[in-house]
């Protein structure tokens, strides 16, 4: 792959919107074909985190829960931000305690992925999680979750009939079974 030089000449930039999250910045721009425009973007403070836990016998755990900026009830595997200030396994190993109650001895980075590299700076990471012990969950005030553990390819097939509809959790079922395959 070739490195190529940034075509964009940035002019000005405003910050329209931040709060602890999110930061929304318009920037007046002189695009790749020397016109002039706006181009905002949107950069997130923490990376998104998602861990798919996989058991000896083959199972997965997933997280439901009504997700308020798309209107609509999710299965996803476990989920959440981390601080870009933290290493992204603490956050990794917080989010799966908080949501399933799971702890892993083992974690593997699956995949970097940015999930919509064209107005936001969102960069997701995956692991894969095993070596899998049960403890108490310790979901956040925001979190009303169902939890279930199911084998991995009815999972799968969970994505074939579009009930699973979550980028990470798409990528991350995709990279487990290339794993397994590999194997």
């Amino acid at each position: 792959m070739q490195n190529q030089e940034n075509p964009w000449t940035t002019l000005s930039s405003t910050e329209l919107y931040d709060n602890p999250w999110i930061n929304l910045t318009e920037h007046k721009v002189i695009n790749p074909s020397g016109g002039n425009g706006i181009y905002g973007v949107v950069s997130f403070k923490n990376y998104a985190i998602g861990i798919i836990p996989y058991d000896t016998e083959g199972n997965i755990w997933l997280v439901g829960q009504y997700r308020y900026a798309t209107n609509s009830y999710s299965w996803e595997i476990p989920e959440g931000g981390g601080p870009l200030n933290i290493d992204p396994i603490k956050s990794a190993q917080r989010e799966l305690l908080e949501e399933t109650g799971l702890k892993a001895e083992n974690w593997e980075l699956l995949q970097e992925m940015y999930l919509s590299n064209s107005v936001t700076t969102e960069k997701a990471l995956i692991y894969l999680a095993t070596g899998l012990s049960q403890h108490e969950a310790e979901p956040e005030e925001t979190e009303q979750l169902s939890i279930k553990k199911i084998p991995f390819e009815e999972a799968l097939q969970m994505v074939f009939n579009g009930e699973i509809t979550d980028a990470i959790t798409i990528t991350a079922l995709y990279r487990l079974k290339l794993l397994l395959i590999s194997k």
